[in-house]
């Protein structure tokens, strides 16, 4: 058992790489976009038939009309970059939904949803393309797949703990404690938090690149930080970077989100 657990772990690490066009890097993730994508699909049509999706307003176009725009920008990004038809099984859908939780989100292969209760820190168009871009990026970047993949090899690696000390269910019993936080706070969490980060950079790009001032991206999560006051979770206990962290990396990318509009003609922006 034991060697067929470690012999499917290392084929798993072997198979499983895929590169991040926007970053050049191997990304783990072993479940392709044809496994993922109707999956997620299905999941995003429940969830809008249980909850109230905002028509016909402007803020609903507002959403519908920046997301168009971002994912506009990421394919000639993506074109111009050597990955042509890497979007052909994504179906974007852009969809503002009433609640008044701060939170928009997006799943694997471009299914959106907005709150409107984060509508007061966007305040327009642009901030609307800060928090748009970063859910895109996700997308973009099989954020969902490579969750899925790690917190698979996180349950291997439980298994294989449980089956050497079988015999021992005093150890077991302080091996799951002990695997329980050390996994998580050592490993998945700050795998989350990579992904947001690189989900912010990503975004900030390509929030440029259709036309959106970057210099906005920080001063939306100044306003989220305002809107938390003093409370906040340690980074190291949390899936997202502090507002602090994001504030400071946010200024720091801005400029290079311009530079890398300018190779595309854009150098105003809204």
């Amino acid at each position: 058992m034991k060697k067929y657990i470690a012999l499917l772990t290392f084929l798993i690490l072997v198979l499983s790489c895929k590169t991040n066009p926007f970053t050049g890097k191997q990304t783990l993730n072993f479940y392709p976009n044809s496994q993922v994508f109707p999956m997620a699909f299905q999941q995003y049509d429940e969830f809008l038939s249980e909850n109230k999706v905002v028509e016909g307003t402007s803020d609903a176009a507002s959403i519908e009309r920046v997301g168009k725009r971002i994912v506009a920008a990421a394919e000639r990004w993506l074109n111009a970059n050597g990955h042509e038809g890497y979007l052909k099984d994504y179906r974007w859908e852009y969809n503002l939904v009433k609640d008044e939780t701060v939170n928009a989100w997006c799943m694997p292969g471009g299914k959106i949803v907005f709150y409107t209760g984060i509508l007061p820190i966007t305040q327009n168009d642009t901030g609307i393309a800060v928090v748009m871009g970063h859910e895109i990026a996700h997308a973009l970047a099989d954020h969902g797949a490579q969750r899925m993949s790690a917190s698979t090899l996180q349950q291997l690696g439980a298994v294989a703990g449980n089956v050497a000390l079988a015999k021992d269910p005093e150890n077991q019993q302080l091996f799951n404690q002990a695997y329980g936080i050390g996994s998580t706070v050592g490993v998945m969490l700050p795998f989350s938090r990579s992904h947001e980060s690189e989900a912010d950079a990503i975004g900030i790009q390509i929030m440029a690149i259709a036309g959106y001032n970057p210099d906005e991206a920080a001063e939306l999560w100044i306003r989220m930080k305002a809107r938390a006051g003093g409370s906040a979770t340690p980074e190291f206990l949390s899936t997202h970077p502090s507002n602090d962290t994001r504030i400071q990396n946010l200024q720091q990318l801005a400029p290079l989100a311009k530079q890398e509009a300018a190779k595309f003609g854009v150098t105003s922006f809204q």
